[in-house]
């Protein structure tokens, strides 16, 4: 799920909930400083955890150690019963009925302290909530009670399996996260064959939704943001009795619609014309890269590679750790991203990492300490004979220290 579908998301859940005034609270004011530990500088209110945990994320997955204070601002950003909001202001302040936990941020923040290692009590415990609010249909909605959909279940599953769950043994009522993604994978038939759908509508109708399909693609094989190359099995679109199959109809489906507009996906907004979709695009590359459709996701990175960098730069830590992500999963460099150094541009939308602060601070104490001189003074008392007189001879000189 992309930085923009997650603020859509969580504005409609605010609305719903609005009936209390924490709900409807205003976004900062641009003078209103955000925490230092955060990444990213626009208003973190709807993606402030989701945004931490993928640059977190991206940063181990690059080898780059995040600075220990952007590490701690997410651990605490965890409520005591072990979900997480989609920010939280004041995190001393204990969670309360009105604060609005979020599965996908907790799912997020559960794969990157997964990743980074040394808390395993938080991502038990936020575990712990993921399963106690699953639905009876064995997926999650993007709040605890809302109806299931594909992308807050595929993102759950990718916390699951980065604790070492089965996902497949995750049931609520005999049923499992891929019952419910089975349910809403469209058949071979029709539009969007393959594909599929965020949620039914109103009529309980499935419609092809391709940010959906390469989040399910991913849930259906079990997968987290971060992949390696897969191994590639049966193209052909059948009927989804497996999650397996299920993977493959959407990766065909991904594989036929990148095809369609020179190996990107597009977006439409009502009255406007369809614009490219970066993020969904680089959601494709990584699902297709897990499922071993190298050709394609090769072909859309290196799309991403020539025409991202705005997007990027206008979108913030997330956007860069998605391409990142898509970068990884195709073995390609992400610190030659067509020419851009995706790793140098993330961190420096935030605190710098462990090991950079580190040469930084010991660059400032060798500039501190380069106008202290060693003094040497060679005395020398030499006795001329006969006359009793003694010369003292003394000299200084001054050594600058190496830094």
């Amino acid at each position: 799920m992309n930085v923009r579908r997650r603020a859509a998301v969580l504005a409609a859940v605010a609305v719903i909930g609005a009936a209390t005034p924490a709900a409807a609270e205003p976004s900062p004011s641009p003078s209103q400083a955000f925490p230092s530990a955060l990444y990213g500088d626009k208003d973190p209110k709807f993606d402030g955890v989701w945004r931490q945990s993928l640059a977190l994320l991206a940063q181990d997955t690059v080898g780059v150690r995040p600075a220990p204070k952007s590490v701690e601002w997410l651990a605490r950003q965890q409520c005591a019963d072990g979900g997480f909001a989609a920010y939280r202001a004041d995190p001393t302040t204990a969670c309360d009925a009105k604060t609005m936990l979020d599965t996908n941020a907790t799912s997020a923040a559960v794969q990157a302290l997964a990743a980074l290692g040394g808390h395993d009590a938080a991502t038990d415990k936020a575990v712990g909530w993921l399963k106690s609010v699953q639905n009876k249909d064995g997926g999650w909605g993007y709040a605890p009670g809302g109806a299931s959909d594909t992308n807050s279940t595929s993102v759950v599953i990718g916390a699951l399996t980065a604790v070492g769950e089965k996902p497949e043994q995750v049931e609520k009522n005999g049923r499992s996260p891929y019952d419910a993604l089975l349910k809403l994978s469209l058949g071979c038939d029709g539009d969007g064959a393959g594909a599929f759908a965020f949620q039914p509508d109103k009529k309980g109708e499935l419609a092809a939704n391709a940010d959906a399909t390469a989040a399910g693609v991913l849930g259906s094989l079990g997968k987290g943001m971060v992949v390696k190359p897969g191994k590639k099995s049966g193209q052909a679109c059948a009927k989804a009795g497996t999650p397996e199959q299920a993977a493959s109809n959407g990766a065909a489906y991904l594989t036929s619609a990148l095809a369609k507009d020179d190996g990107h996906l597009t977006s439409a907004l009502a009255g406007s014309d369809p614009q490219p979709d970066y993020g969904n695009t680089a959601d494709a590359v990584v699902a297709l890269a897990a499922r071993g459709e190298t050709a394609q996701a090769e072909k859309s990175l290196r799309w991403l590679e020539k025409n991202s960098a705005t997007w990027a730069a206008q979108s913030g830590p997330a956007a860069y750790a998605q391409l990142i992500f898509a970068a990884h999963a195709t073995g390609a460099n992400p610190r030659d991203f067509g020419g851009a150094d995706l790793v140098k541009q993330l961190n420096a939308t935030g605190p710098a990492p462990r090991t950079a602060a580190k040469a930084a601070a010991a660059e400032e104490k060798s500039d501190s300490g380069s106008d202290l001189f060693g003094v040497w003074w060679y005395v020398g008392v030499c006795l001329v004979a006969g006359a009793g007189i003694g010369f003292l001879f003394s000299g200084g000189r001054r050594k600058k220290q190496q830094p």
